[in-house]
């Protein structure tokens, strides 16, 4: 890969990363805020301390190992999502090509 090419990549890499800028919500000291008062966070902090007790493991492990579980069930919602949507749109431009 030449520089020239090289130059062009980290540009582009660097546009993506500035236009995600424009997208955050300068607000988000108050939304934080606000989420670390409510009474879900308070429900994991228990849930921190009971997986620690329980699982014979740091308080640090036990949240890691919430948020880690959270993710992947959330990453398998996504993939189940994503794959029902292709389903149906698969259906519809079978049909379509039908017609």
């Amino acid at each position: 890969m030449t520089n020239k090419e090289q130059d062009s990549i980290r540009l582009i890499n660097t546009a993506i990363i500035k236009s995600k800028e424009k997208k955050i919500n300068i607000s988000y000291q108050e939304k934080l805020s606000k989420v670390c008062e409510s009474p879900a966070i308070k429900a994991l902090a228990h849930a921190i301390n009971y997986l620690s007790e329980n699982e014979k493991i740091s308080r640090d492990q036990a949240a890691v190992l919430l948020v880690d579980t959270v993710r992947s069930l959330d990453n398998i919602w996504n993939d189940y999502v994503l794959m029902e949507g292709m389903e149906k749109l698969k259906e519809v431009l079978k049909k379509q090509t039908n017609h």
